[in-house]
């Protein structure tokens, strides 16, 4: 017969959820009560409970720290991303002499990396920044938009206005069209010899299918509202008034052109009948026709012209949640849609 003040009757299966330290616990209370005095019926469930209340403890205690350490190890990437991927990757105290550098790469568009917010954005932190001798505006672009380019080129007049600080272009492999047309506005404008500079014009392009579907038996069947409205579709055909005024709008916004880079090079500047005729040109022959004023790197510049070697980049760069969004963006129609209405936005090329 099993002796009711000994623990060890207790099914051993029961205990197995139990570590021997709780369980060893429990019995030496059980034993305690036993000596104090005689147990009544239902002990043993009696110390089951007390295990079972136990191991919910223990579970929940050992819970909670699972989920703070998990919370700080976030917290600690999260602080290393922060640091990695944060906009300013300098690195470098701005309070002291320096020359603030800027990127001007790429597409110059509205949702590219050039775009006039991110670029006027970090040009305004570089001119308020005490401590920025300079700016330099580092180009490599082919082109893009008039308006972006425009609000660039428009901002930087106003800020050199307003904090007499110089402003300078450094010219790496290319800077075309809209990337020129933001160039003029500055102080000097430094090239390799071998750079492509120029393109001053405008263009507007785009396909036309009425030959093809006209072959294959294909009927458009477009509805507008408006004479016009249908304008420049690539499958209707272009009548020569609709041709004459998409020519005329160019035309306008080459002017436009023109009249910026004149007054951003002044006296400098040597037209001649090709000088706004859309060609390039390397740097050595932009340097000759006064389109460029010297041949000079960014560390050139930094070192000779400014006179402050240190170099500190402004350059708005995308987070990572931004870069995620732009690598894994769910909407591929609509970037297929942007693209085919992108042929029909004049562009600085």
């Amino acid at each position: 017969m099993t002796d009711p003040s000994r623990p060890e009757s207790v099914d051993p299966g029961s205990r197995s959820p139990v570590t021997p330290d709780l369980w060893a616990q429990a019995a030496t209370e059980a034993g305690a009560k036993s000596s104090a005095k005689e147990p009544g019926p239902g002990w043993e469930r009696e110390v089951l409970e007390k295990l079972v209340l136990a191991t919910v403890a223990e579970q929940r205690a050992a819970r909670r720290w699972r989920i703070f350490w998990r919370l700080l190890w976030l917290a600690f990437i999260g602080a290393i991303a922060w640091g990695v991927f944060s906009r300013d990757l300098t690195g470098v105290a701005k309070s002291t002499p320096h020359t603030a550098v800027i990127d001007v790469k790429g597409e110059i568009a509205a949702d590219a990396q050039a775009s006039a917010d991110a670029v006027v954005t970090a040009m305004r932190s570089a001119f308020e920044d005490p401590g920025a001798q300079a700016v330099v505006l580092l180009i490599n672009s082919p082109g893009g938009s008039p308006v972006q380019a425009g609000i660039i080129n428009d901002e930087i007049v106003r800020l050199r206005a307003k904090y007499d600080k110089p402003l300078y272009a450094v010219v790496e492999e290319t800077c075309a069209s809209a990337a020129y047309y933001i160039a003029s506005a500055a102080d000097d404008i430094f090239v390799d010899k071998a750079s492509v500079v120029g393109s001053i014009g405008v263009l507007m392009d785009g396909f036309g299918f009425t030959g093809a579907m006209e072959k294959i038996g294909i009927e458009r069947r477009l509805l507008t509202a408006g004479e016009n409205k249908g304008f420049l579709d690539p499958f209707s055909p272009m009548s020569a008034e609709q041709r004459g005024y998409a020519q005329r709008m160019l035309e306008q916004i080459h002017q436009q052109f023109i009249e910026v880079v004149k007054k951003g090079r002044g006296e400098r500047l040597k037209i001649t009948p090709e000088t706004f005729s859309g060609l390039f040109w390397t740097g050595q022959q932009a340097v000759e026709m006064g389109l460029a004023d010297e041949l000079g790197s960014l560390d050139y510049v930094a070192r000779e012209v400014v006179k402050a070697e240190e170099l500190v980049d402004y350059t708005q760069r995308d987070n990572v949640a931004e870069r995620l969004a732009r690598k894994f963006g769910a909407a591929v129609g609509v970037g297929a849609m942007k693209a085919l209405a992108a042929l029909q936005v004049p562009r600085l090329r």
